[in-house]
């Protein structure tokens, strides 16, 4: 069976993944048919999502009869479907503000940095040189989020990104910076214990160095609103200390 999408099974994987992305929820056929207009009844939208599931577009939790979006799902969502939300020219102005004032110290740069992104993305925001140094700001807004309620894989999250070495792989062997924004997914990497979880990464040169900032949240993590960030902090720390 072919992955090309239908019109109609775009905009039902769109119309899911947005209501998974808000609820934290496995989404269900009936919740689908009741918030959004798509012009068709339960049984279709049923239909389409057990052919969306087929083809590894959605899959079903053991103890859910909704659906949730696979990783494959949600990078057609981001490269086709998703509509970024880009930062105002204020919001620009004043980040560049915050960090301008240590530009010419680069660990100060970093940190400012990450503490920055992690206050405009609601998530937690890691860093890192390619001489090894690292940085991490936004802790607390992990438990924001109904995954984390999971005090293992909270553990697990704090372990990665204390270990330097595997947080070094992650950014200058596992993602090459071939786009200027890549996601990537927890069970992608081959680590279990990082299998629900989404990273979003950029890269950038600063005094010499390669470096990378990135976030990580769920799964679910709010694209639309975090890669136009994401993108913006990579290339102002990359303008205002230099390549």
């Amino acid at each position: 069976m072919t992955d090309a999408l239908t019109a109609r099974q775009a905009q039902i994987l769109k119309v899911l993944i947005d209501e998974y992305i808000d609820s934290a929820d496995p989404v269900g056929s009936e919740i689908l048919e009741k918030k959004y207009s798509l012009g068709v009844s339960s049984a279709t939208v049923r239909n389409e999502m057990a052919t969306l599931t087929k083809i590894g577009y959605l899959k079903q939790p053991h103890t859910s009869s909704g659906r949730v979006p696979t990783p494959k799902a949600m990078k057609f969502y981001i490269d086709q479907l998703m509509e970024e939300k880009q930062m105002s020219l204020t919001d620009e102005v004043k980040a560049k503000e915050e960090v301008w004032d240590v530009k010419d110290d680069l660990d100060k740069l970093m940190e400012e940095a990450t503490q920055a992104l992690a206050e405009r993305t609601k998530t937690l925001s890691i860093s890192a040189l390619d001489d090894g140094r690292t940085w991490h700001a936004g802790l607390a807004n992990v438990f924001i989020n109904p995954e984390f309620a999971d005090l293992t894989m909270c553990a697990n999250l704090f372990t990665f990104i204390e270990e330097t070495r595997r947080m070094n792989d992650l950014f200058f062997k596992r993602i090459m910076g071939e786009s200027p924004v890549e996601v990537l997914f927890g069970e992608e990497l081959g680590w279990p214990e990082l299998e629900p979880m989404g990273i979003i990464t950029t890269h950038f040169s600063a005094k010499g160095h390669r470096g990378a900032m990135g976030v990580v949240g769920p799964a679910r993590l709010s694209y639309a609103t975090i890669i136009p960030v994401l993108r913006y902090f990579g290339n102002l720390v990359q303008e205002v200390a230099g390549k």
